[in-house]
C-alpha cells in the first residue's frame, strides 16, 4: 500500500491487529489485566525497597531501577495495544509510532545495561566481599542508575535521528507495534546508511553489557570453583535471580529476532503474537516475581508492608 501524496505516508497501519478482530473483547480483557499486573508488581517492588531502610543497598536499589524499567517499557507498548485494539482501522499516526519506536528500543537496551550493571554487583559481592560497600558506596551506584538510562537514551538517538529524517511511501507494519527496522523498510529513499549506523549500533548497545555479565560470571564461577561447598551454594542463591532475569531477557530477545528477521507466516497468529510480544510482557511482569520470592529480605518486608 502506497501513499501518492507529495507528503508521503502521515499514518502508519499495524496490520496484525487484524488478526484479533474475531475475538477482540478477549484480547482486551487479557492485555488490561496484564498491564494492570505489571503496573502493580512493579510498584509493589519499588515502594517496599523506598519504604524499607534495610533494603537500602547496592543490590536492591539496582532492583529497584529494573523495575521502574519494566513499567517504562510496557507502558510503551501496552495503553497503545489496548487503544488499538478497540479501534476499528488499527492506524496510528506517524509521529506516535515514531516515539513508539524510541520508548521500546530505549527500554530495550535500558533493560540489557542494567542487567549488565547488576552482573557487576554481584561480581563485586561475591569477588570482594570485604570491601564491597568500599566499592559500591550509594553515591556510585546512583551514578551508575543514572548511566544506566542516560546511556541507551543518548545513544539511540544516533539511529533515531536518522529515522526521523527519512520519507515514507509505503504504510503497513505487519506487527502489533512499530520498531526502527520495520518502519525503515517503508522508506522510498535511501536507507543504506541508516542500516549501516543500525547494523554498528547493535554492536554499541550490547557487546559493553554481554562482555560485562561474561566477564563477571567468568570470574564468579572461578570464586565458586576454590570456594567451600557452603560458600558455593550462597553464591549460587545469590545470583540466581540475575540468572533468571538475564535468561528470560535473552529469551525474549531471541523471539524478537526470530519474529523480526525470518519468515514465521506460517505459524499460527497466536504463536507470532507471543513471539512478538515477549520480550516487551514477560521481563516486567516476571523480575518483581522473580526478585520478590528469591531474595528473603525482599519477601519479608513485601510481607510486613501487605500485613499493615
Amino acid at each position: 500500500m502506497t501513499n501518492s501524496s507529495g507528503f508521503g505516508v502521515t499514518s502508519i497501519l499495524l496490520s496484525s491487529y487484524y488478526g484479533m478482530e474475531d475475538l477482540k473483547p478477549m484480547y482486551f480483557c487479557i492485555f488490561f489485566f496484564i498491564y494492570i499486573a505489571i503496573i502493580a508488581e512493579n510498584i509493589a517492588l519499588i515502594g517496599t525497597i523506598c519504604l524499607e531502610k534495610k533494603l537500602h543497598e547496592p543490590m536492591y536499589f539496582l532492583v529497584c531501577n529494573l523495575a521502574a524499567n519494566g513499567l517504562y517499557g510496557s507502558t510503551a507498548l501496552l495503553p497503545a495495544l489496548l487503544i488499538n485494539v478497540l479501534s476499528n482501522t488499527y492506524e496510528i499516526t506517524l509521529p506516535c509510532c515514531q516515539t513508539q519506536i524510541y520508548t521500546i528500543h530505549t527500554y530495550a537496551i535500558v533493560e540489557f545495561t542494567i542487567l549488565a550493571a547488576m552482573s557487576y554487583d554481584r561480581y563485586v559481592a561475591i569477588c570482594y566481599p570485604l570491601q564491597y560497600h568500599t566499592i559500591m558506596p550509594l553515591a556510585r551506584v546512583y551514578k551508575l542508575i543514572t548511566f544506566t538510562w542516560l546511556y541507551p537514551l543518548l545513544a539511540f538517538l544516533i539511529v533515531f535521528v536518522l529515522t526521523l529524517q527519512l520519507r515514507f511511501c509505503d504504510k503497513t507494519i505487519e506487527k502489533l507495534y512499530c520498531v526502527n527496522y520495520s518502519l525503515v523498510k517503508l522508506s522510498c529513499t535511501d536507507t543504506s546508511v541508516v542500516n549501516i549506523v543500525g547494523l554498528l549500533s547493535v554492536v554499541l548497545y550490547t557487546f559493553p553489557q554481554l562482555i560485562m555479565v561474561l566477564n563477571s560470571y567468568v570470574h564468579i564461577l572461578r570464586i565458586c570453583a576454590l570456594s567451600s561447598k557452603q560458600s558455593k551454594l550462597k553464591a549460587l542463591r545469590t545470583c540466581t535471580p540475575h540468572l533468571l532475569a538475564v535468561i528470560n531477557y535473552s529469551i525474549g530477545c531471541f523471539f524478537e529476532i526470530v519474529q523480526s528477521r525470518f519468515n514465521v507466516s506460517h505459524l499460527p497468529y497466536e504463536t507470532r503474537m507471543f513471539l512478538s510480544l515477549y520480550f516487551l510482557i514477560f521481563p516486567p511482569i516476571l523480575n518483581p516475581v522473580i526478585y520478590g520470592v528469591s531474595i528473603q529480605a525482599i519477601r519479608v518486608s513485601l510481607f510486613k508492608l501487605f500485613q499493615k
